[in-house]
């Protein structure tokens, strides 16, 4: 039997769910450990990216265009999104696939904002209608953008770059809105029941690593950075299956998953009747089991995920 590996997300998801009793004699038996919380911190612990990082927009692009394409130039995501302002500020509702953008969209929106990006140095472009990059000379100084990930939901002014490096960014991305604001395309998806996208989510930034490699031949994810590096590390790179039933050592990413509870029934439970598992939830949590440790009868059975 092979050892599964499930990226999860944080176990605090988890409240509220109903513990089956196998999973919860299971659990309580395993050998436990608190590691550092965190998407990076996880991905991390699993894929290793020399140099280390994780440059989302680099690893994207692999797959959207191909490696020759991705190591001539650092790369930046600017993904289409939609912020709605409310009475404390701006929240971000949506990013990329999440705004219901199509090839239309690209059509219409990317050629009014090029020449923007091109007066800036900078080259904008759309090669999957979901993620759109700019292309950027090695070397150049980026401040910590936020994930979209970490971002989704919050306050955009709680997530604007900070320092020197950032006072660039931030006036391109006052320009973009404005753009968008006035562009007639917006005012047609709002007449179709769509959103507008009235802004560009800058994130991901770097250089395609030298190497990658990871604790399992097969990754499963519905990430394309995820996808990416697997292609990267000659790995086996694949979609989530819409069953399990997966042979063999693998690294199932199921940290985008909402339903936690199909995640308990469809993952954790059967996870179960395999060789070697890892379940590790993205707040750093992690439960490590084993066929010999069913003898740990002493051990009494968890109560919850985040207990």
């Amino acid at each position: 039997m092979g050892r599964l590996t499930l990226l999860l997300p944080a176990a605090s998801r988890f409240a509220g769910v109903a513990m089956p009793p196998a999973l919860a004699k299971a659990l309580g038996r395993a050998d436990r450990a608190q590691a550092d919380a965190g998407e990076a911190a996880q991905l991390a612990r699993y894929l290793t990216l020399l140099p280390q990082g994780w440059p989302a927009a680099a690893l994207t692009r692999l797959l959207d265009a191909g490696e020759d394409d991705a190591r001539r130039s650092a790369w930046l995501r600017a993904d289409p999104a939609h912020v709605r302002p409310d009475i404390n500020g701006a929240r971000l509702l949506g990013v990329g696939a999440t705004v219901g953008i199509d090839q239309a969209d690209v059509d219409a929106l990317l050629p009014a904002l090029r020449p923007l990006f091109g007066d800036a140095g900078l080259q904008l472009d759309a090669p999957h209608p979901a993620r759109w990059y700019l292309r950027l000379a090695a070397g150049t100084p980026l401040p910590a953008f936020s994930s979209p990930h970490d971002a989704l939901g919050d306050d955009v002014f709680d997530h604007t770059p900070r320092g020197d490096a950032a006072r660039r960014w931030r006036a391109l991305e006052s320009e973009v809105q404005i753009v968008l604001h006035n562009h007639p395309h917006n005012a047609a998806r709002l007449a179709s029941g769509r959103v507008p996208i009235n802004s560009l989510w800058l994130w991901g930034g770097g250089t395609l690593p030298d190497a990658v490699s990871a604790a399992a031949p097969t990754v499963y994810s519905d990430d394309p950075a995820v996808l990416g590096a697997a292609r990267l590390g000659k790995l086996q790179g694949m979609p989530l299956p819409a069953t399990p039933g997966i042979d063999g050592d693998a690294l199932i990413d199921l940290r985008g998953q909402r339903d936690v509870r199909g995640l308990v029934e469809r993952w954790l439970l059967p996870a179960l009747a395999g060789g070697e598992a890892m379940f590790d939830f993205a707040d750093g949590l992690a439960f490590a089991l084993r066929p010999s440790q069913r003898w740990r009868v002493w051990r009494r059975p968890l109560a919850a995920f985040h207990a």
